[in-house]
C-alpha cells in the first residue's frame, strides 16, 4: 500500500467460550447454526461466523454502522453485510469502507467514495483517509448507536486497516462513547511478532503508533491493546463497551493455510497467501524507486527495475536462506512504477513456510540492491522508508554498507520490548 495517507455481537450460546471485552460478555453460537452450514465448515470459525450462526439476535434493536471491506466475509463466502440485509434482523443504518473501498474496487491510496450499494441499498460511506472527529460525524449523520468492525489484516504494522480500526474506536469514544464490537479472524502469518518498532516522529497513515512491524496480533487483540494503551493516551478516554467476538480454533502458530479458510484478497496487490507471507520484507520496496511488482501478476512476490540483471538473484541464493529461493526474472509492469518498462529482478520463491524470515529476506534484497547496482539503486526522495521500516535506521545503515545480520540485529531489544508490552492482550495462544 503506497501513499502517506493509504487509507470487532456477537452471537448468543451456551457452548462457547464467552467473548473478551470490557462491555457485556455475549458468547459465540452453536455449531450446528452455522452460516453456510452443508456447504463448507472450516475449522476454524471467524467471528463472524458466530454472529450469523446466532441469527444475528446478539444486534437486535440497535441501529449498526459496519466498518468494512470485502474480508468480511462468512464460510459460505457470502458478504456480512449482505446476510445482514438479506435477514431483515439487522437495522444496518450505514457501511463505513477503508482503503480500496467496502466492495474492494478501488487501487492503492484509494477509495470508493459516498454511495448507495446497489445489492443493499445501504448508503456506504468513504472512511479513508479521514480523523476519527470526521468519522464521529459521519456516525452521528448516519445514526450510529453501534459499531461492529469486520476487516481482514495482512498483519503487518504498514497495513493501513488496523489503523481503521484505530480510527474506528477514536470516533466511537468522540460520538458519544459508542459500543464497538470487532469480529475476530486469524492473524494470517502467525501470531508472533518480529521487527522495529515505529518512533513516534515517523508516524503516518501507515504506521501511527509504536508497534512492530510484524505485529503477530489479531484485529481483536489489536483492539484491547489501543483502548488500554493508545487511545487513553490520545483522548484521555477508551471504549466503555468493548467486545471481542472470538475466532474458533486459531492458534497463534497457525498460518492462514492451516486455517481451512479461503483466501479473500484484503486489497487488489495482495492476490494469495503467499504474497502477504512476503509482504512484510518485500513491501519495503514501495520506499525505493524500484518496482515491488504492482502491475505484474505476482505483486510484492516480483520485484525488480531497469538494467537489473541475474547477479541479484545469484547473490540472495548465496544467502542460503532458509525457505525461500530467488529465481531470476524479467518482466514489464502493467500500472504503476516502470509502466511498459522491460524490468530485470527475481521472483521470491517460498519453499518452507514456517522456516522463511520475510523481514530478512527483505533486508537481504535492499542490501544486495545497494552493492550490485549503486548506480540503479534509489530511496523515494520523501523518505517513505523510513515511514514503513519506522525508524530512519534502515536507510542509513543500508548506505554505509552494513550488512544483513547487523541490520536484523539492530532492532532486537526494541522487538523484544514490544513483545512484552503486547503479552497481557493477547487472546489465542
Amino acid at each position: 500500500m503506497d501513499g502517506l495517507n493509504r487509507r470487532k455481537f456477537l452471537a448468543a450460546g451456551a457452548l462457547a467460550a464467552p467473548a473478551i471485552g470490557v462491555g457485556a460478555g455475549v458468547a459465540a453460537a452453536q455449531p450446528e447454526a452455522e452460516a453456510g452450514a452443508g456447504f463448507w465448515r472450516p475449522p476454524v470459525r471467524t467471528g463472524a461466523d458466530q454472529l450469523a450462526a446466532g441469527g444475528w439476535r446478539a444486534l437486535a434493536g440497535k441501529k449498526v454502522g459496519i466498518v468494512t471491506n470485502p474480508t468480511g466475509v462468512l464460510s459460505d463466502m457470502r458478504h456480512i453485510v449482505d446476510a445482514m440485509a438479506d435477514s431483515k434482523k439487522v437495522n444496518i443504518v450505514g457501511v463505513f469502507g477503508p482503503e480500496h473501498g467496502f466492495r474492494g474496487t478501488a487501487q492503492a491510496g484509494g477509495s470508493e467514495g459516498e454511495f448507495i450499494d446497489p445489492r443493499t441499498k445501504l448508503r456506504v460511506f468513504d472512511a479513508y483517509g479521514i480523523n476519527a472527529t470526521k468519522l464521529a460525524e459521519l456516525y452521528k449523520k448516519a445514526g450510529v448507536d453501534t459499531v461492529v468492525f469486520d476487516i481482514g489484516d495482512a498483519g503487518v504494522r504498514f497495513y493501513t486497516y488496523i489503523w481503521m480500526l484505530y480510527t474506528a474506536m477514536h470516533a466511537a469514544i468522540l460520538a458519544g462513547n459508542l459500543p464497538v464490537i470487532v469480529l475476530d479472524r486469524p492473524n494470517p502469518i502467525g501470531g508472533q511478532a518480529f521487527g522495529p518498532q515505529l518512533d513516534p516522529k515517523h508516524s503516518s497513515g501507515v504506521g501511527r503508533k509504536p508497534i512492530a512491524l510484524r505485529h503477530g496480533m489479531t484485529m481483536g487483540e489489536l483492539a484491547r491493546l489501543y483502548n488500554d494503551t493508545f487511545l487513553p493516551q490520545e483522548t484521555g478516554s477508551k471504549v466503555t463497551q468493548l467486545d471481542v467476538v472470538e475466532v474458533r480454533g486459531w492458534r497463534r502458530d497457525s498460518l492462514f493455510s492451516d486455517t481451512g479458510l479461503l483466501w479473500v484478497p484484503p486489497s487488489p496487490n495482495v492476490p494469495t497467501p503467499d504474497t502477504v507471507l512476503a509482504y512484510p520484507g518485500t513491501c519495503l520496496f514501495e520506499g525505493t524507486l524500484w518496482s515491488e511488482g504492482r502491475g505484474t501478476t505476482r505483486p510484492f512476490e516480483i520485484i525488480g527495475a531497469p538494467k537489473v540483471d541475474w547477479r541479484w538473484a545469484e547473490a540472495l541464493n548465496g544467502y542460503r536462506m532458509p525457505g525461500v529461493l530467488f529465481r531470476e526474472m524479467y518482466f514489464q509492469p502493467t500500472f504503476n512504477k516502470h509502466v511498459g518498462v522491460n524490468c530485470g529482478g527475481v521472483q521470491l520463491m517460498i519453499t518452507d513456510k514456517r522456516r522463511f524470515e520475510p523481514i530478512r529476506a527483505g533486508v537481504a534484497m535492499l542490501v544486495e540492491a545497494k552493492k550490485l547496482y549503486p548506480g540503479l539503486f534509489a530511496w523515494r526522495t520523501d523518505n517513505f522508508i523510513a515511514k514503513l521500516w519506522g525508524t530512519d535506521r534502515l536507510k542509513d545503515m543500508v548506505e554505509r554498507g552494513a550488512g544483513v545480520d547487523e541490520i536484523v540485529g539492530s532492532y532486537q531489544a526494541e522487538e523484544a520490548d514490544f513483545r512484552r508490552h503486547r503479552a497481557k492482550y493477547l487472546i489465542y495462544r
